[in-house]
């Protein structure tokens, strides 16, 4: 496998709804745009999390699968008479399988001005061996 590749949490429901909305041109603003290049050192993937906080975000890898997840909710003024509400609650989970030539080991994550970017390193490639069967 060379290249990343998605993994997207959505229910069958969930993904009847987003594609609907994709074929109207409008993005789901509940799932983080990403944008996933590399270089001859690493993979690279960028999140834009504009609104969100280091505390909030979520990365880890578990089992050769990069997630990069979020569940806040905001504080609500008991004080106020809200007339529309859409800042409450916000969860996220964005997964993607890694290529065998990803150093799980040395994955890095930076987050600043709303932007996650997480840097996986690539593992040297190995030569393949070759190995001399005598004949009798």
């Amino acid at each position: 496998m060379n290249y990343l590749m998605t993994r997207n949490g959505e229910n069958t429901f969930d993904a009847l709804f987003n594609d609907m909305f994709r074929d109207w041109g409008i993005r789901n603003s509940m799932v983080p745009s990403v944008d996933v290049y590399e270089d001859e050192k690493a993979f690279h993937v960028e999140a834009e999390l504009a609104g969100y906080e280091e505390k909030d975000v979520n990365v880890h890898v578990e089992k050769h699968v990069l997630h990069i997840s979020s569940e806040k909710k905001t504080e609500r003024n008991e004080n106020k008479k809200y007339i529309v509400s859409e800042r409450s609650y916000a969860k996220f989970d964005r997964a993607f399988s890694l290529p065998e030539s990803v150093d799980e080991e040395g994955i890095k994550a930076e987050f600043k001005n709303g932007i996650l970017d997480v840097t996986l390193p690539k593992k040297p490639v190995e030569q393949p061996k070759r190995i001399q069967v005598k004949i009798n």
